[in-house]
């Protein structure tokens, strides 16, 4: 905590500081590592065609494209031959073809055809590769592992999205859902990430201070419990509802980026939904969803509204009056000063997630794999307490 002179002037401010060990995400950095042990979402199913195009994920730049056999592939985007960037390839049956000599590359970077080079390159094409990385679909979604090859785990399963009732399939979101704003926000992924576990500045962010901007109940405060499990912190929200019943909602985090938060439109039963907090970079994120639905197009049409309109459809000075999470986040910059920062009671979830990011990457740096990378068929699923739980008044 920052020492202050009693006359409290912003003179004396010292230079402020952030936390770069849970923040930056690059490579070689604490929190790069840890998130790099991980899959994360790189689009949606339909974003890898024929034509590539540009991903970019935890700071890198990357090429996604789907070869005629169907099959999707992200390469390092300046080709091996001489640097030429493969967005203006041509993907082919087998991969995607550099516009500069028409080097020849299939989903996992082999080379398979040069033909300007004597014989196709047939003696010469097995010597190189372009780097790449492994993808998976699933849940309408296509994951990435960006990590060292010897530690790939398994791709995750998770049961809000394995268990489907009657009627329901899942869909995929690449909008932002929960940004609070647009699809990508200007700020450090964390600032989202941990606000999953602050559920105290619902009834003064989104009811008292901007008006009622999820339903009346989610207003009243509620009494807070945090405790940790095996792959992230739960947080227990118990409200007294006006009709003498009780609301027990619980949202949690799972490491490394994902948010189970059941809808605060208070939809009674287990969570329907999950986001990957993605980190673009580490000034920018944005959050892919997944959830369980019975008629497609819903998650585009539950987007937060402001006075009966969407985000973008206000005015500045609206959004100065309504503030939501966009405002909140980003206003604390694009990587909140965390030396600024004076903690509370109402920050213990807050304190707990950050803790134990420190903690999975401190054990990532000492050659430990962290919580819930999976590595044995059937240890790879996840399972869930999120949701709104109604009791009527005894």
């Amino acid at each position: 905590m920052p020492s202050q002179r009693q006359d409290g002037s912003a003179y004396h401010l010292p230079n402020p500081q952030y936390e770069a060990g849970l923040t930056r995400v690059e490579r070689g950095t604490p929190m790069g590592e840890l998130l790099r042990r991980y899959w994360h979402p790189v689009g949606l199913a339909s974003d890898a065609t024929s034509r590539p195009r540009p991903v970019r994920i935890l700071g890198e730049d990357l090429i996604l494209f789907r070869d005629g056999g169907g099959r999707a592939g992200l390469l390092y985007p300046r080709c091996c031959h001489r640097g030429t960037t493969l967005y203006y390839g041509k993907v082919e049956e087998r991969g995607i073809r550099c516009c500069y000599h028409g080097w020849l590359f299939d989903a996992e970077g082999h080379c398979l055809d040069m033909p300007v080079e004597p014989g196709n390159g047939a003696s010469f094409k097995h010597k190189v590769r372009q780097p790449w990385y492994p993808v998976e679909e699933r849940y309408g979604l296509i994951f990435a592992y960006l990590g060292p090859p010897e530690h790939k785990p398994l791709l995750p399963r998770f049961q809000v999205l394995e268990e489907l009732d009657d009627g329901e399939f899942v869909e995929a979101d690449d909008q932002g859902i929960g940004t609070g704003g647009g699809p990508v926000a200007p700020c450090n992924w964390l600032q989202h990430f941990e606000n999953v576990m602050d559920p105290l500045h619902v009834p003064v962010l989104h009811d008292g201070f901007s008006g009622t901007q999820f339903v009346g109940a989610m207003g009243i405060v509620p009494d807070v419990r945090f405790e940790t499990f095996a792959l992230g912190v739960r947080s227990y929200q118990v409200r007294k509802l006006d009709n003498g019943g009780t609301l027990n909602r619980i949202s949690e985090t799972v490491l490394p980026t994902v948010r189970v938060v059941a809808s605060p439109r208070l939809t009674p039963g287990r969570c329907e939904s999950i986001g990957w907090t993605l980190p673009i970079d580490s000034e920018t994120y944005t959050v892919y969803t997944a959830a369980r639905v019975r008629e497609a197009g819903v998650l585009g049409r539950i987007r937060s509204r402001f006075g009966g309109r969407l985000w973008s459809e206000l005015t500045e000075r609206e959004h100065q009056d309504m503030p939501g999470d966009w405002e909140a986040q980003v206003g604390q910059g694009r990587i909140t000063f965390h030396s600024e920062e004076h903690l509370g009671a109402s920050d213990r979830g807050v304190i707990m997630l950050r803790k134990m990011l420190r903690t999975e990457a401190a054990k990532v740096a000492a050659g430990g794999h962290p919580a819930g990378a999976a590595f044995t068929a059937g240890s790879e699923w996840i399972e869930s307490s999120a949701g709104n739980w109604f009791a009527s008044a005894q």
